[in-house]
């Protein structure tokens, strides 16, 4: 009888990981067990991977709903190339392509399936989707149903009686952004049962956070001009096409190669650009938030908002997109409150008055054909319509009455216009059941949502602290590496004896994260790396790096990330540590710093401060209170030998257990510390005075003599 496989082997089999992420396995263990889930997992964190395993171990197959295609087809080659069966359905398919794959799919042909949320408004779609075996349904970006979220989606909203249709498979949402308020109508349009809810850390402490206070727009070119100087490849969100083209011309002028994106751009035209960014021949893109979700290239040193967002939610997921290869990231708004002006345009926009809604649908009946379909662009329906207001408001009553079932979008073959049916001709336009109750919450929501950005922009507290708040953390920590952390720095003065600790002990994090060369520290790592490993992360650059092997790792985890972001800071500011600098800037030791962390030289600092907070964190007691000892590494050499000779004298006493002459730590730590005598031996952590006695001289003796081997062959 074959034995099951369990998460872990799927992992490593399939995916080559040896171990999960934060959150993951908590994660995909409920799904795996049949429970509904929301999942909330910031950028990097590995969602993908949270549905993508337990569809392995699912009898059946595994719907995704998704609406990037691009990022569809890079998920499904991925999963191919691993030899897991896994395809797409959406609008790049001819008709018989996607029957085939219909087909296929109910001959149960494959663990994944990729499906536009569009495809679901076809009835005999989904009928013939519901002759499968259908294991799980994820709903990935899931706040996109949520009209109170910042990219709502009309095609999202119908998902619930989707799954009603479907026979009520297992439901597990994913999102990257979600306020508590979003997260709640998540659960109730998707019905999930007894939901498991995951909601990991938003906190991204490897990027910078500035707020920039500009008075004019010469004041943004200077600083813009200066992020693409320093640091090379990165996105330029401005809020309209318009400004996105005048942006994009300026760099051009200034001779600083950049491509433009916006909605305004035709597929091919959009599709090249992307595709210019992605593979990395053009560092630096001008755009719109139409350059959005499932943007995932790695090396984004910075992201510029030359406008204000209109909400703290599309500001961080614009934001997250820098450093997702977890080095350092700078992420600048340039703030000047005239842009509110353009923001306070787009709400009105997004929210047309009912009798504006109720002249669209009118124009609809009386303009649609003898099948109540038109096939005209929205800027042709405000022709028809007469009315010269925002074609925005236009977009944003077809999302109502489509929402509430009187017309229906459709897309057409080879076009870019989508085509509208009227579902119910018979109804006339003042016989619309619209709830003007909540189309007004929506605007006064949408206002709120901007008086909280611009409060945010103002405000004088940590940005990161400031952002988890509002996504419903309760006691979040200040990051240490934003414009308001970088501001509070005491005086300079020697350290006590407790800092002083703390000091050689990150200087240690980071002379176990560099090379020696020829006598010289050589950087591997940024400081975002370092600081991660030396707080204990789980994050998939230190899982990866194997940088939790290190025994520096999690050592300084009370000392939290904003006091290390801002110590290391000031140990390179004082040329205690220095950068390589360049995009990918890296940290190591200087030859001071060496001596600094050996204790044998004096210095002074301009120590950060802490919150009350974090000085609570500092004194919680340790579980464990590394050495400075314990973060020296072991000789993998020597401790070959000393398991050798401890088999030898387990063999000599009968075949008792190895760990009974030293267990594993202790030679470990004979190992790193070399002993060169019984008294320095019997200073180790379980050298008892018996087994000093019995065992202790021979290990010593083994040392000595791998000591005299190395030094002759080195001659």
């Amino acid at each position: 009888m074959e034995i099951p496989m369990t998460p872990h082997d799927v992992l490593e089999k399939y995916f080559g990981f040896r171990e999960f992420l934060d959150a993951q396995e908590e994660v995909i263990t409920a799904i795996a067990g049949g429970s509904d889930a929301l999942v909330v997992m910031p950028t990097g964190g590995g969602k993908s991977l949270c549905y993508q395993l337990p569809a392995l171990l699912l009898e059946g197959t595994t719907v995704v709903v998704s609406p990037l295609i691009a990022l569809m087809k890079d998920q499904v080659d991925a999963l191919q190339r691993r030899g897991i069966s896994a395809t797409l359905i959406n609008s790049t398919l001819s008709l018989g392509e996607q029957q085939e794959r219909i087909r296929a799919l109910a001959r149960g042909e494959f663990k994944l399936v990729y499906i536009a949320p569009e495809r679901f408004r076809s009835r005999s779609f989904l009928e013939a989707l519901g002759q499968s075996t259908i294991a799980l349904f994820a709903v990935d970006e899931a706040h996109c149903l949520s009209m109170w979220g910042h990219d709502f989606r009309p095609d999202y909203f119908r998902l619930g009686q989707v799954l009603e249709t479907l026979g009520r498979p297992q439901v597990a949402a994913f999102t990257a952004t979600a306020t508590p308020e979003v997260r709640r109508d998540i659960l109730t349009h998707l019905a999930l049962r007894e939901p498991r809810e995951f909601v990991a850390g938003f906190a991204r402490p490897n990027l910078k956070l500035l707020i920039t206070h500009v008075a004019n727009e010469a004041q943004k070119y200077e600083r813009l001009n200066a992020l693409i100087r320093d640091h090379k490849t990165g996105i330029v969100y401005c809020s309209t096409r318009k400004r996105v083209e005048a942006v994009a011309e300026t760099l051009r002028l200034a001779k600083i190669s950049s491509i433009l994106y916006h909605g305004g751009m035709n597929d091919e035209e959009r599709e090249k650009a992307q595709n210019e960014f992605m593979q990395g021949r053009r560092d630096v893109v001008v755009a719109t938030n139409a350059f959005g979700m499932g943007i995932d290239r790695p090396d984004i040193r910075f992201v510029v908002h030359f406008d204000v967002p209109g909400s703290v939610e599309a500001y961080y997921q614009e934001a997250g997109r820098a450093g997702r290869d977890g080095e350092a990231a700078t992420c600048d708004l340039l703030f000047n409150h005239a842009d509110t002006r353009v923001q306070e345009f787009f709400i009105e926009g997004s929210n047309p008055p009912l009798e504006f809604i109720t002249q669209t649908y009118e124009m609809l009946r009386r303009e649609a054909n003898e099948e109540h379909e038109l096939q005209i662009s929205i800027k042709e329906m405000a022709l028809r319509l007469g009315d010269e207001r925002s074609d925005m408001m236009i977009s944003s009553s077809l999302h109502v009455l489509d929402r509430e079932g009187y017309i229906d979008r459709f897309d057409i073959p080879g076009k870019r216009v989508r085509g509208t049916r009227v579902l119910q001709p018979e109804v006339r336009g003042p016989q619309l059941k619209l709830d003007a109750v909540k189309l007004r919450e929506k605007e006064r929501r949408d206002r709120a949502k901007l008086k909280m950005m611009i409060d945010f922009a103002y405000a004088r507290e940590c940005r990161q602290q400031a952002i988890l708040r509002y996504f419903g953390e309760s006691d979040p920590a200040r990051c240490g590496n934003c414009d308001i952390c970088l501001e509070t720095a005491g005086p300079a003065r020697p350290p006590t004896e407790q800092e002083a600790l703390i000091v050689r002990k990150a200087l240690s994090g980071v002379a176990r994260m560099s090379a020696r060369i020829d006598g010289e520290w050589q950087a591997r790592f940024g400081r975002g790396r370092i600081v991660q490993a030396l707080v204990g992360s789980r994050s998939q650059e230190i899982i990866n790096a194997q940088l939790d092997r290190l025994s520096t790792y999690g050592l300084l985890k009370n000392e939290g990330v904003a006091y290390l972001n801002l110590l290391l800071r000031e140990l390179q500011d004082t040329g205690i540590l220095v950068s390589s600098g360049g995009q990918y800037p890296m940290v190591t030791l200087t030859r001071r710093g060496d001596e600094v962390m050996k204790g044998s030289v004096d210095y002074q600092l301009r120590w950060p401060q802490r919150s009350a907070a974090e000085k609570a964190a500092a004194r919680k007691p340790r579980a464990k209170e590394a050495s400075l000892e314990e973060m020296l590494p072991v000789d993998a050499a020597i401790l070959e030998r000393l398991r050798k000779l401890r088999l030898d004298l387990a063999r000599e006493q009968g075949n008792v257990p190895a760990y009974i002459i030293f267990p594993d730590e202790t030679l470990r730590a004979f190992a790193r510390l070399k002993p060169a005598s019984v008294e320095a031996g019997r200073q180790i952590r379980g050298v008892g005075e018996v087994k000093a006695r019995k065992y202790l001289p021979a290990f010593i003796e083994e040392i000595r003599s791998a000591y005299i081997e190395t030094r002759n062959k080195s001659k």
